[in-house]
């Protein structure tokens, strides 16, 4: 018979209750044996919750406080020097690893995050040299696989593969300058034997081995490190699942297939037509193939009908004891359950299928292709394919102005009015900033009082005119503080907007929301992302009152905040009817005409921030360039409307540049801020050898950390910068946005920040 699979779940809690636990231990208001507790009854919700929708292969072992890769890191003992001799516990080191630490005489930074693959996921970077001490401090996959069976639950233990975790990490400071992380397969196979070994004697039958490296280009020069690593791994693990997802395995099947494994995982909601030439290598191999039918990326309904006949496909050719339904990846990027959502429509919801439901498509999937003739499977069936008709129903309906303008924007609209050299004096004169301008990238502290403030104006407990003088007041404070302590480009400070995504999409026509979709976004940061469900149109401007206001209460100049087409695109849960091309465009289009109003109202420099232009970049280079054209000319029509004289900046997330240098010179945004801090300076010299010639500014100090960056260490920053950059292009701002730090934190770290732009003025005048 076919069995069905899920390949992970949300760790989040279905009411975030990992993230309150999490948090309040970091608050010292529970102990760790308390956050232990809250983690166990998460675990167990989520197990039984796969049980009870008939899951046969329920993953475990992928569950985490804060991220998957800093669990290995922490088990495999691969913990940087500094975060040790501060008499920390093990959960405490943990911690600092993921979000710094600075407190009773222990100051340390974070680790540096980037994003996993092309998600919005972060994770935290393990960071190898010839000196890394590889030993197994704990055994998470078999933990977690006892305390699922001590419940009556026979799991399949997850386990980040030895290659991926390897490629994943960077080089340490004390590394050599030609070492590569890879080249310490040798050192760590033993502890992945270890950990195989003694998952098999407790009584795992499979275990899911994840190597998502094989669905890049650069998977096919790690063939002989496969090679090595299985040879070593088969004889000594349960029987492994091989695990692949987010793409195609390309030329890497033909000697992925031939490991010594007993099954193989592909992603078919990404790559859907790489089912065939799979099956064609695999059919003379015993190996059991996986298939990624639902998606774990994306929201909407599995068309239960086309999933199956496509399997089907499989099963003919190898029979249904060699074929597992799957879900496509981990369902860690999908929400929980739609079981509380109850501001949907009845329609909208029905479109829909978040985690659990997830789990109930695929034990449909392999019921149907088992043969089952449960009543409960057809009629599930049979509801699936009336819900898939309503949808396509809905998805011939479009907005006829929306597309008729899309399809007649014409190449002038992509390109400001005069080059960057002659918008620079211009902006110089109108802007009057000083050498080494400091601002900010937007967003400041959301405190209770302005979340407080939210709620009661959703629950009618107070009226919009007492909400918007609250939000002037707010505004008014934030502005007052900036003049205060000296920053020199100012920004309004965001405190009416919740979330940089939701807040755009709220205003815009063509977008859903939901009350609990919460996805992880990194450790106890969490997301609830817009759902794109019709054409996109701005039916009234969105930043330009409370940008103009904070304008109208200073004399220096203000920053217009936006998020970028690309980015919204991005971090929103996309349709799947029509092109990401079309949909960007559409964003773009509606953000041009509030880029335009917020110029009319008086703001001289406006942000469109796009952090996740390079995390939408298609994982292979074969596929890059369609979506760099599309993606460049989204930001560039988004921008390109304004006169000379307006400053125009965005931002970018931890991103590598290197690959995609030309593209980023092609957004020709006046201003540039990227977050640099933890790269060690690897951006920069990235900007440095390419010759990037507009404004800049590195990121000076970690806002994902509440760790308050002293005033000489971020001089020490800036001057390492100047090494690579030109003082006349150089700002000095943050990472990134503010909204999740303290004031207490941001006003300490904001004021040093000030005062290392002053030092640069008089070291580089």
């Amino acid at each position: 018979m076919v069995l069905s699979s899920v390949l992970g779940f949300p760790r989040i809690g279905a009411n975030r209750e990992v993230k309150k636990a999490v948090e309040a231990y970091w608050a010292g208001k529970i102990s760790a044996d308390d956050l232990t507790k809250a983690a166990a009854n998460v675990k167990k919700a989520s197990w039984t919750g796969l049980k009870e929708a008939k899951v046969d292969l329920v993953p475990s072992g992928e569950f985490s406080l804060y991220d998957h890769v800093l669990d290995h890191s922490a088990a495999f003992n691969v913990i940087p020097k500094r975060y040790l001799g501060h008499d920390l516990s093990p959960l405490d080191i943990y911690f600092a690893m993921g979000r710094g630490r600075q407190t009773k005489g222990v100051d340390v930074p974070a680790c540096e995050m980037k994003k996993w693959f092309d998600s919005n996921y972060h994770f935290v970077v393990p960071e190898f040299s010839e000196s890394t001490d590889f030993k197994l401090n704990f055994n998470k996959p078999v933990e977690e696989f006892n305390e699922a069976k001590a419940l009556g639950i026979q799991t399949r233990p997850v386990v980040l593969g030895p290659v991926t975790y390897l490629w994943l990490g960077k080089a340490a400071k004390d590394a050599s300058p030609d070492f590569t992380p890879t080249s310490l397969l040798p050192k760590i196979l033993p502890l992945y034997k270890q950990l195989l070994t003694e998952l098999k004697a407790a009584g795992a039958e499979w275990v899911q081995v994840d190597e998502p490296v094989l669905v890049l280009d650069t998977g096919l020069q790690f063939e002989s490190q496969f090679n090595t690593a299985y040879a070593e791994l088969a004889p000594v693990a349960p029987k492994i699942l091989l695990t692949t997802y987010f793409g195609r395995l390309d030329a890497n099947l033909n000697f992925a297939a031939k490991l010594p494994i007993a099954g193989l995982h592909i992603d078919l909601d990404r790559a859907p037509a790489q089912l065939e030439p799979t099956i064609t290598v695999v059919k003379s191999t015993s190996l059991v193939l996986s298939l990624g039918l639902v998606s774990g990326r994306n929201i909407w309904k599995t068309d239960l009908s086309a999933a199956i006949k496509a399997s089907q496909t499989a099963v003919d050719a190898l029979g249904a004891d060699r074929v597992i339904a799957a879900t496509s990846s981990s369902l860690l990027h999908t929400p929980v359950t739609l079981a509380s959502e109850e501001k949907l429509t009845p329609e909208q919801k029905d479109w829909f299928s978040f985690a659990l439901e997830k789990a109930k498509e695929v034990h449909v999937i392999a019921a149907i292709l088992s043969g089952s003739q449960d009543s409960s499977v057809s009629e599930a069936l049979e509801a699936n394919r009336t819900s898939i008709a309503k949808r396509r129903e809905f998805e011939h309906t479009s907005n006829d102005a929306v597309r008729k303008r899309v399809a007649a924007i014409t190449p002038d609209q992509l390109e400001r009015k005069s080059s960057f050299a002659v918008r620079q004096e211009i902006q110089k004169k109108k802007l009057n900033l000083p050498k080494f301008p400091a601002t900010t990238i937007g967003s400041f502290p959301q405190t209770k009082e302005i979340r407080t403030a939210r709620a009661k104006l959703g629950k009618g407990e107070i009226t919009e005119e007492e909400y918007e003088n609250f939000i002037k007041k707010e505004i008014e404070r934030i502005v007052a503080f900036q003049e205060r302590i000296g920053l020199d480009l100012l920004v309004h400070g965001e405190p009416e907007r919740n979330d940089m995504v939701q807040y755009f999409g709220e205003q815009l026509d063509g977008f859903a929301f939901t009350q609990n979709g919460w996805v992880q976004s990194y450790g106890s940061r969490y997301v609830r992302p817009p759902i794109i469900v019709s054409d996109i149109s701005r039916p009234h401007p969105i930043t330009v009152k409370w940008c103009g206001y904070a304008q109208s209460v200073t004399k220096k100049p203000m920053k217009g905040m936006m998020t970028g087409p690309v980015t919204m695109l991005n971090w929103s849960f996309p349709r799947a009817d029509v092109s990401r091309e079309l949909q960007s465009k559409q964003l773009a289009l509606a953000l041009r005409d509030e880029v335009i109003d917020l110029e009319k109202a008086g703001i001289q420099a406006i942000q469109v921030d796009e952090p996740a232009i390079r995390e939408g970049l298609p994982l292979r280079r074969v596929d890059w360039d369609p979506y760099l054209t599309w993606a460049i000319d989204s930001f560039r029509l988004a921008t390109a409307g304004v006169s000379d004289s307006t400053q125009t900046h965005s931002h970018f997330c931890y991103s590598d540049f290197d690959d995609i240098f030309p593209s980023i010179q092609r957004l020709d945004a006046d201003v540039i801020s990227i977050e640099a801090s933890k790269s060690d300076m690897k951006l920069i010299k990235t900007f440095q050898h390419y010759g990037y010639a507009n404004q800049i500014g590195p990121g000076v100090y970690d806002i994902h950390s509440p760790r308050v960056p002293g005033g000489e260490e971020i001089q020490q920053r800036l001057g390492s910068m100047l090494q690579f950059l030109p003082d006349s292009l150089l700002f000095v701002n943050p990472d990134c946005g503010l909204k999740t730090r303290g004031w207490k934190e941001t006003e300490a770290s904001l004021i040093n920040l000030v005062n290392a732009a002053k030092w640069a003025r008089q070291q580089y005048p």
